[in-house]
C-alpha cells in the first residue's frame, strides 16, 4: 500500500490573529486521510501606536504585513485550504472583512490557489455542530493533535494556553479538514494522488 504525501495549509483569516497550519496530509490509497501537524503560527500585524497615525494608513500596514505573511506560508504549499469570512454588522468588522478579502485576492493574484470554506463547513467538520465556541474549537483541535505546537505562556508559575491565539490556530486547522470535505477538493485529489 503506499501513502501519497500531500504539503497542506490551513488559514483562518482575521485583521488582527490570523491563523496558519502547515503540515503533511498522509493520503493512504485504502486508509482515510491522516494530518500530521508541522507549524502552527499566528500573524499578528504589528502596528504603530500614536495619535498621529491615520486609521487607513494603520489599515494598509496591516493589510501588507497579512500578505507577506500568508504569502510566506504558501510558499511550496500543494494544498491550502481557507476559512473565508462572511460579513458582518459593525462598520469596523466589516473593514476587517474587506481587508481579510483583499489579502485572499492578492493570493490568488500572486497564482496561489486556495480551496474556499465557510465558517459554518468549519464548524461541522471539527465539533460537528453548527453552534461551536471558540472553546469547542480549542478543545476539538488539542484533542485530535496534542503534541502540536500550542501557544502557552507562565501565569503564576504555571503554563496556561493562549485562547486569543489559539482559538485562531484551530479554526486554520479545521480549515483543512473542512477542505477534505469540499467536492472541489474530492475531483482534485485523484490528479494529487498521481502526481
Amino acid at each position: 500500500m503506499s501513502t501519497r504525501q500531500l504539503r497542506v495549509v490551513g488559514m483562518d483569516p482575521s485583521m488582527r490573529n490570523w491563523g496558519i497550519c502547515q503540515g503533511t496530509l498522509l493520503l493512504p490509497r485504502d486508509s482515510p486521510v491522516h494530518l500530521e501537524i508541522d507549524t502552527l503560527s499566528v500573524i499578528c500585524p504589528v502596528l504603530p501606536k500614536g495619535k498621529q497615525t491615520r486609521q487607513n494608513s494603520l489599515d494598509l500596514e496591516a493589510a501588507r504585513q497579512l500578505a507577506e505573511g500568508a504569502i510566506e506560508a504558501a510558499q511550496d504549499a500543494e494544498a491550502i485550504f481557507v476559512e473565508v469570512p462572511v460579513g458582518s454588522q459593525s462598520a469596523r468588522a466589516m473593514a476587517s472583512y474587506g481587508i481579510c478579502v483583499g489579502v485572499l485576492g492578492a493570493l490568488r493574484a500572486q497564482g496561489i490557489p486556495f480551496f474556499e470554506v465557510t465558517p459554518t463547513e468549519v464548524k461541522l467538520a471539527s465539533v460537528g455542530i453548527k453552534t461551536a465556541t471558540k472553546q469547542d474549537m480549542i478543545a476539538w483541535a488539542r484533542r485530535l493533535h496534542p503534541h502540536a505546537q500550542w501557544p502557552l505562556y507562565l501565569k503564576n508559575g504555571v503554563q496556561e494556553l493562549s485562547e486569543a491565539k489559539a482559538e485562531h490556530m484551530a479554526d486554520a486547522i479545521a480549515a483543512i479538514y473542512a477542505g477534505l470535505r469540499t467536492n472541489t477538493f474530492r475531483q482534485t485529489l485523484p490528479i494529487l494522488m498521481a502526481a
